[in-house]
This record gives C-alpha cells, structure tokens and sequence, in this order.
C-alpha cells in the first residue's frame, strides 16, 4: 500500500467520547554495547503492545510508537482506572517485565525508563490534522472536519466540553 493512501487531506480535528488517560512511556539506551541490558527492556513493551491489542476489555484505545535511543510509546487508555489495573495485573505482561527490569538493571545507569500519565476530561484537549493519516487521538477517536465552528483551538475546546480556561486556547 502506498504511504499517500493512509493521508487524510482535509483538515480534521478528533473527538473522544468521555474523558481518557495519556500515557506516554518510554526508555533510553545510556550504554550501547551493553546489549544484554537494554534489549530485554526494548523487547518488553512489543509483548505487552500485543497483549493489549488481544484483549480491548483492558481499555488500551492505541497509540503510536517510535524508536531510537530514546524509544516512545505514546499510548490512549478508556481510563486511569484501567491503565493502573493493567500496570498490576498478575497474569498480564507488564507486572513481570517491571520486576525483571528490577532485577536486571535497577539503577545501574545503563538503561533509563521513564513515564508521564495524563487524564484528560470533555473540554482538556484540543487537536486538529492536515495532510495526516489517522494519528494520535485520531486514531482513536471519531475524526470530524474541522471546518465552520471547528476552525479555531478555542473553539475545538469548547465543543469537546466545558473547557476551564477557553480564553488561554484562542
């Protein structure tokens, strides 16, 4: 498939019914050669990333990943509650590769992992694309045009719900 196919050339903006959990998680490669250090780290979350696609009950929506010595996996959740029941689910994959992780770097300094967790209420977010194929919320969500009253942020924010500071998104 062509990668002009996926792109969308309209000017979109995405919509996600209630609110939702940003979950962006990552690790960095601090030494290199240190191959059996990191490489068990970066093959963790492909597992887990399965895992979730398997099992839609859990509430993973999707996301986005991106590698490098910095790797990235920008993630959607239906709600915190659900991202943190995954995160200590004995049966699922996260729990033991936490420990393993522990166990075989802990904070040695040759592998750094990090998270930032968001949650996001009707009214807390705001997006639109141009020239994308489905990305990030829109990926997820319901994509809409973002024409009319959907031109501007301040307006996105408004129809996405009760926005507590409308007058800083103009």
């Amino acid at each position: 498939m062509s990668a002009g196919r996926d792109i969308r050339r309209e000017r979109l903006c995405a919509r996600l019914e209630g609110g939702f959990a940003l979950f962006l998680i990552g690790m960095r490669v601090n030494v290199p050669w240190k191959v059996h250090r990191w490489w068990p780290v970066a093959s963790a979350m492909p597992r887990m990333l399965r895992e979730l696609a398997q099992r839609p009950e859990l509430g993973y929506l999707g996301g986005h990943t991106w590698g490098g010595r910095t790797a990235i996996v920008m993630q959607y959740w239906r709600s915190l509650d659900q991202l943190l029941a995954y995160a200590r689910e004995r049966e699922a994959a996260h729990l033991p590769a936490w420990r393993e992780f522990n166990r075989r770097v802990g904070t040695n300094g040759d592998v750094g992992i990090w998270h930032e967790t968001y949650v996001v209420g009707p009214g807390g977010y705001e997006n639109v694309y141009v020239n994308m194929p489905p990305f990030g919320l829109g990926r997820v969500g319901t994509l809409l045009p973002a024409t009319g009253g959907l031109q501007s942020a301040g307006a996105r924010l408004r129809a996405s719900g009760e926005p507590a500071t409308a007058s800083d998104a103009r």
